[in-house]
C-alpha cells in the first residue's frame, strides 16, 4: 500500500472550497480556531487536524489551551466540517530548541525547561522523559474527554485523538521508552489506525530518521510521520503509513516566481504586484 501524504496547508478554506478536492490535507488548528461562524462542509476526500503543538510550545514553552478547550475545537470541527480522518493530540516535542530555549537558526524558542526545570538541574534527557510522560497523559486525557461529550450527545463515533511516539531526535531508544509509556497506562498501540512519529522534521532527510524507522519496526504499528518531506520516505521505507509537511511552499516563498507564473496578490497592501508561488 502507497503511503498516504497529507499536504499541510495556512489556508483553510482548501477544505471546503473545492479546489483541493481530490488531496488529503493537513490543517493547524491554529488556522481554525478564530473562526466565529459555521464552517462549510468539507470537500476534500479527507483531512488530517495538526494540534498547533509546535508552535505553541515553540512561542510560550507550554501548551496555553486547556484540553478541554482543544477537545471542544475537535468536536466543532469534526461536526461542521466532517470528513476528519485523525487529529493530534498535544503531545510534547522533545527537540532541543524546544526545551532549552533560546535563539536557533535564526528563530527564538521560549523553552519547556522554564516551567519543568526553572532551577536548571534537570539534564536534557531527563526532561526529555518528562515530555513524554506528559504526552502519554495528555492522550488519555483527551480520549476521555472525547467519551464524556459523547455520553452528552455532543459528538459521535469513536475518538479521533491519535497516539503520537515522542523522543529525542536520532535516539530511537527514547522513542521506544514513550511506547513503553503507552503500554504500560494500558494504551494499546495496535488499536489505533495511526500511531504518529513526533520530533523527527530536523532529521527528516537524514540516516537518523531511517535508524529510527528501523528501530521501531518490531512494533508493527501504522506510523505516520511529522513534517517528512520528499527526502524522507526512501529513508524509512517501508516503515510508513502517511507523512506530512507544511513547509512545502517555504522555499517558494523566497525565491524567484516560477517561470510562467501569471499570480498577482490580491489582498493587503501590494494588492495587484505580483504574487511569490508559495502555495
Amino acid at each position: 500500500m502507497k503511503p498516504v501524504f497529507y499536504l499541510g496547508t495556512g489556508h483553510p478554506q482548501w477544505l471546503w472550497n473545492g479546489v483541493m478536492n481530490k488531496i488529503p490535507l493537513f490543517v493547524s488548528h491554529g488556522r481554525l480556531k478564530s473562526r466565529k461562524s459555521a464552517f462549510p462542509a468539507a470537500t476534500v476526500p479527507g483531512w488530517a487536524l495538526d494540534s498547533e503543538g509546535f508552535s505553541i510550545l515553540q512561542r510560550h514553552g507550554r501548551w496555553t489551551i486547556s484540553p478541554r478547550e482543544y477537545t471542544e475545537a475537535v468536536i466543532r470541527y469534526d461536526r461542521q466540517i466532517g470528513h476528519l480522518e485523525w487529529a493530534a493530540p498535544q503531545d510534547r516535542m522533545c527537540e532541543r530548541p524546544i526545551i532549552e530555549g533560546g535563539v536557533w537558526g535564526g528563530t527564538h524558542f521560549a523553552g519547556t525547561r522554564q516551567f519543568i526545570d526553572p532551577s536548571g538541574t534537570l539534564t536534557y534527557e531527563q526532561i526529555t522523559e518528562i515530555q513524554e510522560r506528559d504526552t502519554v497523559a495528555n492522550f488519555r486525557e483527551l480520549t476521555a474527554l472525547w467519551q464524556e461529550y459523547r455520553r452528552q450527545g455532543e459528538c459521535e463515533g469513536d475518538s479521533p485523538f491519535m497516539p503520537v511516539l515522542q523522543g529525542d531526535p536520532g535516539h530511537p531508544a527514547s522513542h521506544l521508552r514513550c511506547a513503553q509509556m503507552y503500554a504500560d497506562a494500558g494504551v494499546r498501540l495496535h488499536d489505533y489506525p495511526v500511531v504518529g512519529v513526533g520530533s523527527v522534521c530536523r532529521i527528516q532527510d537524514t540516516p537518523a530518521i531511517g535508524r529510527l524507522a528501523r528501530a521501531l519496526a518490531p512494533l508493527g504499528l501504522p506510523l505516520h510521520w511529522f513534517g517528512v518531506k520528499l527526502a524522507g520516505p526512501p529513508l524509512i521505507w517501508p516503515h510508513i503509513t502517511s507523512h506530512d509537511s507544511q513547509g512545502w511552499s517555504a522555499a517558494a516563498r523566497r525565491e524567484p516566481r516560477m517561470e510562467g507564473c501569471t499570480h498577482m496578490r490580491v489582498r493587503g497592501k501590494y494588492v495587484g504586484e505580483p504574487s511569490t508561488c508559495a502555495n
